[in-house]
């Protein structure tokens, strides 16, 4: 059975620093990285990583947020620097099974930027 389970979510001060953690387990994971969904928006990804490794960030979070993998322990961890109020959402970890051929996800963790 696989499973992500996040950590790290908070309320923090604009310009203030977070870290999300997920670890993953029950499978063998090809795609791993982060989405974030506001209210009445569709789900967007922030940032994902493969091996290789190939990163990808959508722009507005580029220069600010770095992802890394630990791929013998299958955790994905995103460092969120520099943050601002139109980055809180809830934020998903997202990770693709090479076996099943599916796409997971993690229960969420909100990350609020208010001062």
């Amino acid at each position: 059975q696989v499973q992500l389970v996040e950590s790290g979510g908070g309320l923090v001060q604009p310009g203030g620093a977070l870290r999300l953690s997920c670890a993953a387990s029950g499978g063998i994971f090809s795609v791993m990285g982060w989405y974030r969904q506001v209210p009445g928006k569709q789900r967007e990804m922030v940032a994902t990583i493969s091996y290789g490794p190939t990163i990808n960030y959508t722009d507005s979070v580029k220069g600010r947020f770095t992802i890394s993998r630990d791929a013998a322990k299958n955790t994905v961890d995103l460092q969120m620097n520099n943050l601002k109020p139109e980055d809180t959402a809830v934020y998903y970890c997202y990770a693709r099974e090479i076996l099943r051929a599916s796409n997971y996800w993690g229960k969420g963790t909100l990350v609020t930027v208010s001062s």
